[in-house]
C-alpha cells in the first residue's frame, strides 16, 4: 500500500490494533483497503490476521488473489501478498518481502453462522434441533438479508476471542448498511426486551394462544394457515430459551467494538457523493461512540500534479508556436484542455482534503495509480 501525507506514519496505529472495521461508501476501494491493511499487518508483524467480509459482493477473494472464499477461514498464500510497493508518490521497482505473520480470509455464510450460533446458545440438543428444523427460522436465515447483520458481528467477536487471531480486519457493506451491521448487537438486546416478544411467548394465557379466538387471528389462519401460526409461536418460544446467551453476547460484542484496541477506518474518494457520504458516516460513528481512528482518501492525484504546476503546464503548452499540421494542433489542444481539467481537479482535491481533516484524528492519502 502506498501512503502519503505528514501523518502517514500513523498507519502503524491501525495495524497494531485488535479489530479494524473498514467502512465507507460503495465503489471507493473499501475492500481493497481492508485487504491492504490486513496484508500489511501480516507482512510486517509476527501476528495472525483474519480479514473478514460481510459484503455479499464477494470482492475480497478477487482482491487477495483467491479462487474462492467461503464461511471458513482460508489461508492466503504468503507469495500472494509478499510483493509490496515502497512508500512514495509513484511506484518504483517492487520490493519483495517475506511475510513474518499469517493471513487468513473468510466471507460470512449467514445460514451456517446462524446454525453455529443456535448450537452455541441452545440450552440443550432437543431445543437446538427444533430451532434448526423450524420453517420460520430457515426462511429468516436463508432469505432475509437483515439476519446477516447480527451474525456478522457475532462472527467477528468469535474470531477475535476464540479464533486465535491477533488482528481481525472487517470489510463492511456500503455506508448505511454498515451502520445496520454495527448497530445489530444493540438491536438484538432491544428485541429481547421488547413487549412484543414477551407478549408472544408468555404461555397459554398470553401470546398467540390467547389471541386464537380473536377475528384478526381467524383471518390470519385462513390466509396463512394454521401451520404457519404454529411455526411462528414455536419459533419465538424457542428463541426465548436462548435469551440470556444472546443478550450477554450482544453486550460483549458492543463492548468489543468500543474497546481501546478497536479502530474504525472510513474510506472515501474526494468526489461527491462519496465525500459527503463518508463525512456523514464519520459523524454517525462518533455519535454512536465508535472509535474513529482514520479517514483514508483514496485515488488522490499524485503530489507533483498541483493546481499551480498543471496551470503552468497548460499555459506553456498554449504559448507554443502554432502547428501547421491540423492533427497536431488538435492533439495539442486536447492536451491543454486535459491539463486545465486536471488543475481544476487538483484544486478540488486540495479543498476536500483540508475539509476532511476536521472529521478524524488521522487522515491518510493513497494516490491514484495507473494500475491495480
Amino acid at each position: 500500500m502506498i501512503l502519503r501525507g505528514p501523518e502517514s506514519a500513523g498507519f502503524d496505529a491501525l495495524v497494531d490494533a485488535g479489530v479494524v472495521v473498514v467502512c465507507g461508501p460503495g465503489g471507493v476501494g473499501k475492500t481493497t483497503m481492508a485487504a491492504s491493511i490486513a496484508a500489511r499487518a501480516a507482512a510486517t508483524r509476527p501476528v495472525r490476521v483474519l480479514v473478514l467480509t460481510v459484503d455479499p459482493a464477494r470482492r475480497l477473494a478477487t482482491v487477495l488473489g483467491l479462487e474462492g472464499l467461503g464461511d471458513r477461514e482460508t489461508p492466503v498464500p504468503a507469495d500472494a501478498f509478499a510483493t509490496t510497493l515502497p512508500p512514495g508518490d509513484a511506484p518504483a521497482a517492487s520490493v519483495t518481502v517475506s511475510p513474518i505473520g499469517t493471513l487468513h480470509a473468510a466471507m460470512i455464510d449467514t445460514k451456517a453462522s446462524w446454525d453455529d450460533l443456535v448450537a452455541r446458545h441452545a440450552p440443550d440438543a432437543e431445543t437446538r434441533d427444533r430451532v434448526l428444523a423450524n420453517p420460520l427460522y430457515r426462511n429468516l436465515t436463508e432469505r432475509f438479508t437483515a439476519s446477516h447483520d447480527y451474525v456478522a458481528m457475532e462472527r467477528l467477536f468469535e474470531a477475535r476471542r476464540a479464533g486465535g487471531y491477533d488482528l481481525v480486519v472487517v470489510d463492511t457493506p456500503p455506508s448505511r448498511n454498515a451502520l445496520d451491521v454495527l448497530d445489530a448487537p444493540d438491536r438484538m438486546r432491544t428485541f429481547f426486551a421488547s413487549r412484543l416478544l414477551r407478549a408472544l411467548t408468555t404461555g397459554s394465557r398470553g401470546g398467540l394462544a390467547a389471541l386464537a379466538s380473536r377475528p384478526i387471528v381467524e383471518v390470519a389462519r385462513r390466509i396463512l394457515g394454521v401451520r404457519f401460526l404454529d411455526d411462528v409461536t414455536e419459533f419465538f418460544a424457542l428463541l426465548r430459551t436462548m435469551e440470556d446467551g444472546f443478550v450477554a453476547r450482544a453486550s460483549e460484542v458492543s463492548a468489543m467494538l468500543r474497546a481501546p484496541d478497536a479502530r474504525f477506518v472510513v474510506v472515501t474518494t474526494l468526489e461527491e457523493p462519496a465525500l459527503g457520504d463518508a463525512t456523514r458516516l464519520a459523524g454517525e460513528l462518533r455519535g454512536r461512540g465508535y472509535p474513529l481512528a482514520a479517514i483514508v482518501a483514496n485515488r488522490v492525484l499524485p503530489t507533483h500534479l498541483t493546481p499551480e504546476s498543471l496551470t503552468a503546464a497548460s499555459a506553456a503548452l498554449s504559448s507554443r508556436p502554432g502547428e501547421s499540421d491540423p492533427v497536431a494542433r488538435a492533439a495539442l489542444a486536447s492536451v491543454v484542455a486535459a491539463a486545465r481539467d486536471a488543475a481544476t481537479l487538483a484544486d478540488a482535491h486540495r479543498v476536500a482534503l483540508t475539509a476532511l481533516r476536521a472529521h478524524a484524528p488521522l487522515t491518510l492519502e493513497t494516490p491514484l495509480l495507473t494500475r491495480d
